[in-house]
């Protein structure tokens, strides 16, 4: 049976919280559940690449590129690693991801997750 949407919505870093339906299960393992059967059946891959290409047909990665240029910029090549700039555009890039990609994506979860 499909997921209940408040499951569904549930952040990617978001707490760790107590399933509401009573079923004992917690958010966080049946988001495993959801990713394992995702992986097994290669349905993430699909996703993966369709995300990629949505970022960039909306010129969300283009963006971000720019972003992470001007902090390169800013800071001077030789004073910022790689691991600096990836903490610091990470919330960006997250924060940025339009809602519509969002939907997308959640629609195509929720279709693979129904009977």
């Amino acid at each position: 049976s499909p997921l209940p949407p408040h499951l569904l919505h549930r952040s990617m870093s978001g707490p760790v919280t107590e399933d509401p339906s009573g079923g004992g299960q917690t958010a966080a393992s049946l988001q495993e559940l959801i990713n394992a059967k995702l992986v097994q059946s290669g349905e993430r891959e699909r996703l993966k690449q369709l995300l990629r290409e949505r970022l960039i047909e909306c010129g969300w990665r283009d963006e971000l590129k720019e972003q992470c240029k001007r902090i390169v910029k800013e800071r001077g090549f030789e004073n910022i690693t790689t691991d600096e700039l990836a903490r610091e555009i990470t919330p960006v890039g997250r924060a940025t991801v339009p809602d519509a990609v969002k939907a997308e994506l959640l629609q195509n979860i929720r279709k693979f997750l129904s009977p």
